[in-house]
């Protein structure tokens, strides 16, 4: 072991988006780190497969510039990140109701006209910035909205809304966990509309308008920002096929064990799920490893669909959702060939469609047959394809524990984190487990767990 043993300043457990960011700027913070990774590949799920022309991603589909941070990790990479934002058609949000996709409003006028919202709560909505603020801290997403909006809001934009973030019920989401900024518009302002007014005025810096909420892939799917990552960081700092990965706290340095080496550190960063924590941080006690574990991740089944010739079909939109009370097998259906460039032949598309989540989470358990045929009847009775129509090119991803739900349990697993990183000097549990669950979340996590680390290591 002597032989085999090295030491870091910097040890990531997990090659994700998450982990590959944060290393990424440690390099570039001047730190020597290494990656471990249980896997023989890189990214996570966000990995892309190309079948006869079709793009089709197993993991997210795109992601949103919501922090400069995003802006900036394409600045680092340059050319090999290959930024690619959306067509103008992703402004376009579709949900489904009575047999059909509406699109959801944009403005005034369309918000009078659509068939999505009860008129009563059309009219409803004009007394919401008056409307009392709430003052249980774990009302739910659902009753929030239903309080300030009305029912049809939660019904046909709200629910399809936490549907497709979260693959959740929005009445067992807290507002204050889940959806933290809006949460903090009512108590702040007391209002969404004051709060988002308010917020539309403010100034903002030159670093801050780079949050610019665009919708973004890049060029020929995430896999080229996972290995334009992978580059950055240096395959020399990158260990893959680490699958039965030991630490060991002593005298304030983690001693990793991995494949018959030792790496030693004074910083651990973890970036990988929560359930892979009570098997990598044994040093910890057993009540504080099950409290990080107590997240639920809700299950989604992703199933890619090309078609070669889509005939007198087009959908010019992002995607459609499908709310939880119209009572669909599908929880949404994504165009990225709508949205992005070169993911379907000429004259065919690519749609992504999800299944399962926290609702159903049985689905999983379909049979590909049984997904393929939903699929196929869906092209029709959904997508308006001719009766009979089916796919070219079906792939199917299945994700038993996919996306965190952020209940109640959130609140005692931040409080044991901090708990435990303020014990173990050096220790920086990150992830999707607190701090948000989308792609700019991740990468902006990681870019500040990084430079909390750097300023340790010098």
């Amino acid at each position: 072991m002597e032989n085999n043993k090295r030491e870091r300043e910097a040890v990531v457990i997990g090659a994700g988006l998450t982990g590959l960011t944060c290393a990424m700027h440690l390099k570039g913070l001047g730190v020597d780190v290494e990656v471990l990774e249980k896997e023989n590949y890189i990214g996570g799920l966000m990995q892309t497969e190309v079948v006869d022309g079709f793009t089709f991603e197993k993991g997210p589909s795109s992601g949103t510039v919501k922090y400069p941070e995003v802006a900036e990790l394409f600045d680092d990479l340059g050319d090999n990140g290959s930024f690619e934002s959306s067509f103008a058609t992703s402004k376009c949000r579709l949900i489904w109701k009575d047999n059909n996709f509406h699109a959801l409003p944009s403005g005034l006028l369309s918000a009078v006209k659509t068939p999505l919202f009860s008129m009563r709560d059309k009219f409803r909505i004009l007394g919401e910035p008056w409307r009392s603020k709430g003052t249980d801290p774990n009302e739910s997403i659902g009753s929030m909205a239903e309080r300030r909006l009305g029912k049809s809001f939660v019904d046909y934009a709200v629910d399809p809304f936490i549907s497709g973030v979260y693959a959740g019920n929005p009445y067992s989401l807290p507002t204050r966990l889940a959806l933290p900024k809006l949460y903090n518009l009512e108590q702040q302002y007391g209002s969404f509309i004051k709060g988002s007014i308010h917020l539309a005025r403010k100034g903002k810096t030159a670093r801050e308008k780079r949050a610019t909420n665009e919708i973004f892939s890049t060029k020929g799917g995430f896999h080229t920002l996972i290995s334009s990552l992978g580059k950055s960081i240096g395959s020399d700092n990158i260990t893959l096929g680490c699958d039965n990965i030991t630490i060991n706290f002593n005298n304030g340095k983690y001693i990793i064990s991995c494949n018959e080496e030792q790496i030693i550190t004074n910083n651990l960063i973890t970036a990988c799920p929560s359930y892979a924590l009570p098997s990598l941080l044994k040093f910890v006690p057993k009540a504080q490893l099950d409290t990080l574990d107590n997240l639920y991740y809700a299950p989604i089944i992703e199933i890619g669909v090309g078609i070669k010739n889509t005939g007198n079909v087009k959908w010019n939109a992002f995607g459609g959702l499908v709310p939880s009370c119209e009572k669909k097998d599908v929880l949404g259906i994504l165009m990225p060939s709508a949205c992005f460039s070169n993911r379907s032949p000429k004259g065919g598309a690519t749609y992504a469609f999800f299944i399962g989540g926290a609702i159903h989470p049985e689905y999983l358990d379909k049979t590909d047959a049984q997904l393929e045929e939903l699929v196929n009847k869906s092209l029709h009775v959904m997508l308006g394809y001719p009766k009979g129509t089916s796919a070219d090119v079906i792939r199917i991803y299945r994700h038993k524990h996919a996306i965190p739900q952020y209940t109640l349990s959130t609140d005692a697993r931040l409080s044991t984190i901090d708990a435990l990183q303020y014990k173990y000097k050096g220790l920086h549990i990150a992830g999707n487990l607190k701090d948000g669950i989308g792609m700019g979340d991740r990468i902006k996590q990681a870019v500040d767990v990084a430079e909390n680390v750097a300023k340790y290591c010098k």
